[in-house]
């Protein structure tokens, strides 16, 4: 271990526990090795972040009932604990490690909030899953929430998957439910960014010979052969005809982010707000 992670980690116990004791009912900061696994971002600024998008943004109330597709570690569910008041939370993640880690320093402050594993097949987190995600089915009952979240999670998913995947969204959501999801979206003005080599990614059109007809998805150019689900981007058009195709209404609103080199942007993906048919 590199002496610069283990410094950040004693730092991270010295700080965390400095805060529950001013504070038992914080919710502490999950170690290094968790974080990491959904991202290089500072813990508690990327949830912030997230927090004001679906409040300031969405409109998320404090008695919404909330499902967090794709949950990680807990950086949305963690800020949400002294805002969802009268609502409640349920996420779910193909990470055991992580949903255990939630479970014991979330859900035992705030029975409200539950997290779940699940056991889906993911190319680049999880190979040998046992269900395919273009087949899966949320295990909640239609209609259980008010408000659906994923956020970094269709920037991993290949078409038949997100299709899936919306359609369940839709499926439990209440009428009138609000999805905030986040995206690598295509237009004009992300091409031509591409382009310039201003993005961080880069996604090619599709190759006439690859072998997915119809596949609209486009992976990071160094990925393509390898785990393609590590970056995902998708056709602005495509999204709003399969959101509706879903199940959500065509008044779709969208957040333009940074991931391509633009500048003074809501944040590093593109966001997307749908509201249920």
């Amino acid at each position: 271990m590199r002496l610069s992670t283990v410094v950040r980690s004693i730092g991270l116990t010295v700080s965390n526990a400095v805060r529950l004791g001013l504070d038992p009912g914080a919710v502490p900061d999950p170690p290094l090795r968790l974080a990491r696994r959904v991202g290089r971002g500072d813990y508690r600024s990327v949830g912030e972040d997230l927090r004001r998008i679906v409040i300031d943004r969405a409109g998320l109330r404090p008695f919404d009932r909330i499902l967090d597709i794709g949950c990680g570690v807990g950086r949305l569910a963690a800020p949400l604990t002294r805002y969802l008041t009268e609502g409640t939370y349920e996420g779910f993640d193909i990470d055991a490690a992580l949903v255990d880690w939630c479970r014991t320093n979330i859900t035992r402050r705030y029975p409200r909030f539950r997290f779940r594993h699940v056991d889906v097949q993911s190319g680049h987190y999880n190979p040998s899953g046992a269900s395919a995600a273009a087949a899966f089915e949320f295990p909640y009952e239609p209609a259980s929430f008010t408000f659906v979240v994923a956020t970094s999670l269709f920037t991993h998913l290949v078409t038949a998957d997100a299709e899936n995947y919306l359609r369940q969204a839709a499926r439990v959501l209440t009428r009138g439910g609000t999805l905030v999801a986040t995206f690598f979206l295509l237009d004009e003005e992300s091409e031509a960014l591409m382009a310039g080599g201003r993005a961080r990614f880069d996604f090619p059109p599709v190759p006439s010979e690859d072998p997915r007809p119809g596949d609209a998805a486009r992976v990071h150019r160094a990925l393509r052969t390898d785990k393609p689900e590590a970056a995902v981007a998708y056709p602005s058009e495509w999204l709003r005809r399969a959101l509706v195709s879903a199940g959500f209404s065509g008044d779709i609103r969208i957040a333009e982010g940074s991931w391509c080199g633009r500048s003074e942007t809501l944040t590093y993906q593109d966001v997307v707000i749908a509201r249920k048919a």
